[in-house]
């Protein structure tokens, strides 16, 4: 019984993954959706604003949960509905709560075996382990800011380490915050554009938007950096 509760949590996600895939919803993480479907979504989230928010984050955070490619394109639909602020912050607070579902699916079901296998293999995940171990918050916060980082490979190594989640919670959040308002300020442009013409050539389109894509290069670059340098300053500035 015990094993069985253990990877309940596990089954259940594997259990949503196969009928996304089996109902064929993944096919809609596109901006074809929007183009067909986009002035039905204004029409309802002008109906029902609180409701079709709970919606998009609801769906959000399943898929962020679920490990579906394209999710980029519902905080794009966010910031197409909602603006960069309340969309940014919205589909922010969804990932983290789809974040937190994956570390306790890991950490739940997989912890044990996963972090043997990671001392083992001595790779990546390994190096992950180590440094979420030493400083929590910092890591989180560089990684998820850092938006080449594998997102869910964060999660996962957080489940194994069972870090502490008030500082692995905060850190996701406001990591994930910046790139998400960038996102849904594209999202939000989208739709003016779409009013002036509905039927455009997107991939000419976000060549228009190189400068908030170079917003989201200078997070995952540059910030990392300055955030390790601040914390080795407060390091060298603590008292012995």
């Amino acid at each position: 019984m015990d094993r069985i509760k253990r990877f309940l949590p596990l089954i259940l996600l594997a259990g949503v993954i196969a009928l996304i895939f089996a109902m064929g919803w993944n096919r809609y993480l596109s901006l074809d959706t929007i183009r067909v479907h986009g002035a039905e979504f204004q029409a309802f989230k002008d109906a029902n604003y609180l409701l079709c928010l709970l919606i998009l984050m609801v769906v959000f955070a399943v898929l962020t949960a679920s490990v579906v490619p394209g999710v980029f394109f519902v905080t794009i639909t966010a910031g197409y509905l909602f603006g960069p602020w309340v969309g940014g912050v919205s589909t922010s607070i969804a990932a983290t709560v789809g974040a937190l579902i994956v570390y306790a699916v890991a950490r739940s079901a997989l912890g044990a075996a996963l972090r043997l296998k990671a001392e083992r293999d001595q790779g990546l995940m390994q190096k992950v382990c180590n440094a979420i171990d030493k400083d929590t918050f910092w890591y989180v916060l560089a990684s998820r800011l850092a938006v080449v980082v594998p997102f869910h490979m964060i999660n996962v190594a957080a489940g194994i380490m069972s870090v502490r989640l008030t500082p692995y919670t905060v850190a996701t959040f406001i990591g994930l915050l910046p790139a998400h308002i960038i996102y849904c300020w594209i999202g939000a442009r989208l739709s003016e554009l779409l009013q002036t013409n509905p039927d455009p050539d997107f991939q000419a389109l976000f060549g228009q938007f190189r400068a908030p894509m170079a917003g989201v290069f200078v997070l995952a670059v540059v910030l990392p950096f300055g955030l390790k340098a601040l914390q080795r300053a407060l390091a060298r500035k603590a008292p012995e």
